[in-house]
C-alpha cells in the first residue's frame, strides 16, 4: 500500500484537521462527535441542509458545506457510516428555526443512523425531514444496500436543495424538491482499478489487468458485469444506455449531464468521455443544458468514472445556477 498517510487509524481525523486549517473562512470542524458546519453557523429562518456518509468520497460531503449548499456534513470513518450522535449534533447546530432536511444516500448504515438522529433531534424540538437518494441503476441490491445505491445525484441534489433553502423555501418544499430530483435522476459507474482502504492495506477487490467492472459501487461493491477493457466510447455507451433506458426521458427533455471521476481518472479522460456522453444524450433527443465534469464523488484512488443524468426544469436550472461558495464547488459568489 502506497499512501500519503501516517497512522491508518488517524487518516480521517488528520485529514479533517487539514481541511479546517485550509478553509477557516468557510467551515468549522467539530470533534467528539465529529461534524462539519458552515463557519457562519446556523442561519435564522433558513432551512438547514445536512448530509453525510463514510469518508473516502471527497470532496463529498465535507467539501460541499458552505453558502448555497450544505449547512453541515457528518463524516464517518472511511467507507463507514457516521454515527447518530454526529448527525444529531450537526442537525441541532444548523437549526435556525425553520427545520432541517437530511439528504441521505441509500446505504443501510446511513439510513438507519440518520433515522435515529432525526428522532433524537425531533425529541429536542427540531423539525426534521429526510429524503433518501437512490439513483444508481446498476443493481437493485448490493453489499451495502437494500434497493438501489445513492451515488452521483447526491451532489446535484445537495446543490439544488442548498440553493432552494438559501432562497427561503419552506422545509416541506425543499424536501419535496429533493424527492422530485431523485425521481428524475439516474446514474451508473465503472472501474478500471480497485481502491485500497487505509485500514485494510490491500485492494478492496481483484480486477485483472485487462478487465473492467461495469456498474461498480462507490465502496467497491460488485457491479452488473465484468468485461474486457474497451475503448472509452464503448464504455460510455455501456453506462449511458442503461441510465437513459431506466427513466422515461422523452424527446426534447432538458438534462444536466454529470461525468464524474472515481478518484484516479484524470480530467483529460473525463472530457473525452463527456464528449461521447453528450453525443449519446443528443441521439436520444435530450438537450444537455447544464453539466458538471470532475472528481466530485470519489472512491479514494479508484480509476473509473460514473455518469449521471438529471432532468432539468426552469426552477432547477435557476437553483443550479445560483451562487455557491464551498471548498469543493464554487461559482457566482
Amino acid at each position: 500500500m502506497k499512501k500519503l498517510i501516517n497512522n491508518p487509524d488517524a487518516v480521517v481525523r488528520e485529514s479533517l484537521q487539514g481541511f479546517a486549517a485550509a478553509h477557516p473562512d468557510l467551515v468549522q470542524v467539530h470533534f467528539d462527535p465529529t461534524y462539519v458546519v458552515r463557519a457562519d453557523g446556523a442561519q435564522d429562518g433558513k432551512v438547514g441542509v445536512v448530509s453525510g456518509g463514510g469518508s473516502g468520497h471527497e470532496p463529498m460531503h465535507n467539501g460541499y458545506v458552505g453558502r448555497g449548499m450544505l449547512d453541515a456534513a457528518c463524516p464517518g470513518e472511511v467507507f463507514t457510516s457516521p454515527t447518530p450522535d454526529q448527525m444529531q449534533a450537526a442537525t441541532e447546530a444548523v437549526d435556525g428555526g425553520a427545520g432541517v432536511l437530511h439528504l441521505v444516500k441509500n446505504y443501510t448504515g446511513d439510513v438507519m443512523n440518520f433515522d435515529m438522529a432525526a428522532d433524537l433531534a425531533e425529541d429536542g424540538g427540531t423539525d426534521v425531514r429526510s429524503v433518501v437518494i437512490n439513483d444508481d441503476v446498476a443493481v437493485e441490491d448490493s453489499t451495502y444496500t437494500a434497493g438501489r445505491r445513492g451515488v452521483g445525484a447526491t451532489v446535484l441534489i445537495e446543490k439544488i436543495c442548498g440553493a432552494a433553502a438559501a432562497d427561503g423555501y419552506a422545509l416541506d418544499d425543499v424536501a419535496d424538491l429533493a424527492a422530485a430530483c431523485n425521481e428524475d435522476a439516474r446514474s451508473m459507474g465503472m472501474a478500471l482499478t480497485s481502491c485500497t482502504v487505509p485500514s485494510a492495506g490491500e485492494p478492496t477487490f481483484d480486477l485483472g489487468e485487462e478487465e473492467m467492472e461495469i456498474g461498480i459501487g462507490i465502496h467497491g461493491e460488485p457491479g452488473r458485469e465484468r468485461k474486457d477493457i474497451a475503448p472509452a466510447d464503448e464504455v460510455v455507451d455501456l453506462l449511458m444506455e442503461p441510465v437513459i433506458a431506466d427513466r422515461p426521458f422523452t424527446d426534447g427533455d432538458d438534462v444536466l449531464l454529470f461525468v464524474n471521476s472515481m478518484g484516479g481518472t484524470p480530467m483529460i479522460e473525463l472530457y473525452l468521455a463527456y464528449r461521447k456522453a453528450v453525443e449519446v444524450a443528443e441521439a436520444h433527443g435530450l438537450n444537455v443544458v447544464r453539466n458538471l465534469v470532475g472528481p466530485y464523488i470519489t472512491s479514494l484512488e479508484m480509476a473509473g468514472m460514473s455518469v449521471t443524468l438529471l432532468q432539468m426544469t426552469e426552477e432547477r436550472i435557476r437553483l443550479w445556477d445560483a451562487p455557491v461558495h464551498t471548498p469543493g464547488l464554487r461559482w457566482g459568489a
